[in-house]
């Protein structure tokens, strides 16, 4: 090895950061996002929020990130940057600042922390989520909700009394309901409300008390302003008794009154279930990702939009893109409401899309579940191209520039804008002082066919300085899902990847059948055939031992869930 740099290192990982939630200022001068580092000593993730000018001028720390500041998201008129935090060690809670600076300002104090905050049109409000249960939410009816804290010392008497009464409240914990969690994380008895709390008109202003504006045991969705501020639009789970860990929610409007709670409007009716409401830019339209209440991960996301001043539920749904074979993973308005830019990952890239309000990309026949991608695919746009990239998250400005934060096979993330010409800008450059100084081991596209002729998509990355008339251990790597894609780009791969190969190994991984990014066709494969992936992932073992400097003595496999049971399908069955 000649190079003056070296290897990645399994440490490397500490040094590595990221990004997360790009959102762009009102007046399309500036981005705010996340960035997220790692704190060795102290075992855990610390995110700041950082602003950066999208004329390429260097990107400015916002907030200290001593714990974790997440969700930025812009007054209306740019002036004031609403975030959550959970400085201090309380809760997750709602903090204001001055765009030109300042001192951030805590607004809420409810007890279980809140998330999702959106400003009202008017900048005057914010309605967010907050997890309480039936006991919670009684006592607020009565008017016997906590306090805001006097000070600090009183903060933390709270926070470790509610810690106290909830280690009392799960001893022994009771089981009364299926499913009862969610990986290691149980379910708790308490429900996603939304609640509106009133933003202080001036620095000496005290904030109001957040008000509940929904109410029963069932799950709302993030919520999403009505033009008028009259009313807000949001998910809610359709069936709370349902025992099963996919949620069938509907499109419901909660109208905000005076006094009390309103009954939610419901928008949408069984036949498919639906997530992420937005509401447009001039108010008649809604837009939707929705899926199928049959067979729904097999079957993909699709967007639709919500015509808001159709009186029947039926009429008001407009379907977008279920004639286009891809699997929406998220979306945004365009400028002036004329169309929607998305993500969907496709064969190893995940490129952000637009689609036409006018031109919707809709299935012929009007199936879902087609096997063959339809001919509406053609007609689907990038907006910003994957040339090798995944698009992870992104947001776009008034004047029609998307900015995204996307991972490729030589930088596992950073900060870009793609302006409507075309041209591109790098607005940050998070881990150039790391990667400058290690040896990034190249990422080939390794293509072969199954057994039964199907090609099958792959990479290798061989060790960096890789001899071709040695043989080399093989490693193996099975993502989850099955319904995921895994492509050069994946952020959450990438150092793995880059350590096995400067340790020695060369490293193979694919996305076999059932896997997302390849259609519906391929994503359900899998059904009532779990173990299908199998023989793709054998086919590309074999492939690549073929082609030579592979010891077939020494091939080890590893993944997490689904490539968890795949690992050990693959050692008790090959």
């Amino acid at each position: 090895m000649t190079s003056d740099r070296a290897p990645i290192t399994v440490d490397d990982l500490y040094q590595l950061g990221w990004l997360e939630d790009p959102r762009v200022s009102p007046d399309g001068r500036a981005v705010a996002y996340v960035r997220v580092t790692v704190d060795k000593g102290a075992n855990r993730y610390r995110r700041a929020i950082w602003l950066a000018p999208l004329d390429g001028g260097a990107p400015r720390r916002f907030t200290a990130g001593t714990s974790s500041d997440t969700q930025p998201r812009w007054s209306p008129d740019g002036r004031w940057l609403a975030f959550i935090s959970d400085r201090g060690g309380q809760q997750p809670q709602l903090f204001i600042i001055r765009r030109d600076g300042g001192e951030a300002r805590c607004i809420t104090s409810l007890p279980r922390g809140v998330s999702d905050p959106v400003w009202s049109p008017d900048g005057c409000r914010i309605a967010l989520l907050s997890r309480v249960s039936a006991a919670d939410r009684e006592r607020e009816d009565r008017g016997e909700a906590e306090p805001p804290p006097e000070d600090e010392l009183d903060r933390r008497h709270a926070e470790e009394r509610r810690a106290r009464e909830e280690e009392r409240r799960i001893d022994p914990r009771v089981i009364s309901r299926l499913p009862y969690r969610s990986g290691v994380a149980y379910y708790d008895g308490r429900y996603s409300h939304i609640y509106v709390v009133d933003v202080p008109a001036d620095d000496s202003a005290e904030p109001g008390a957040p008000r509940r504006v929904t109410d029963g045991d069932t799950h709302f969705g993030p919520p999403s302003w009505a033009a008028d501020g009259r009313s807000l639009l949001t998910t809610v789970t359709r069936d709370p008794e349902l025992d099963t860990l996919i949620g069938y929610d509907d499109v419901v409007r909660v109208p905000l009154v005076d006094e009390g709670r309103a009954e939610p409007v419901r928008l949408t009716s069984a036949g498919f279930s639906y997530a992420g409401v937005q509401v447009g830019p001039d108010g008649r339209y809604a837009a939707v990702m929705r899926r199928p209440d049959v067979q729904p991960l097999f079957a993909g996301s699709h967007l639709a939009l919500i015509a808001l001043d159709e009186p029947e539920a039926g009429e008001r749904v407009i379907p977008l893109t279920d004639g286009a074979d891809r699997d929406v993973e998220s979306f945004r308005w365009l400028p002036g409401g004329a169309g929607l830019a998305f993500v969907a990952g496709w064969r190893g890239e995940a490129p952000v899309y637009g689609v036409s309000l006018d031109n919707p990309l809709r299935a012929s026949d009007g199936a879902l579940h087609s096997t063959a991608a339809p001919a509406a695919s053609d007609r689907l746009e990038e907006i910003v191209p994957g040339n090798g990239r995944i698009v992870t998250e992104f947001d776009v400005a008034p004047d029609g520039s998307v900015v995204f934060i996307a991972g490729d096979a030589g930088n596992p993330c950073d900060l870009y804008v793609r302006r409507p010409d075309g041209s591109e800008t790098r607005l940050t450059a998070v881990n150039d002082a790391l990667l400058s100084q290690r040896l990034i081991a190249p990422v080939e596209e390794f293509v072969f066919s199954a057994p039964d002729g199907r090609e099958v998509q792959g990479w290798v990355v061989r060790p960096p300085d890789f001899d071709p008339a040695r043989t080399y251990p093989l490693a193996v790597q099975i993502h989850g899902g099955p319904h995921v894609m895994w492509g050069p780009g994946f952020r959450s791969m990438w150092h793995e990847l880059q350590a096995m190969a400067a340790r020695g190994y060369v490293v193979f991984f694919c996305n076999p059948r059932g896997s997302d990014g390849y259609g519906v066709a391929w994503r359900s494969a899998v059904y009532r055939a779990w173990d299908s992936a199998a023989a793709d992932i054998l086919a590309g073992i074999d492939a690549l031992i073929a082609q030579g400097g592979i010891d077939p003595q020494r091939i080890g496999g590893t993944g997490g869930s689904y490539g968890g049971y795949m690992t050990a399908w693959l050692i008790g069955n090959s």
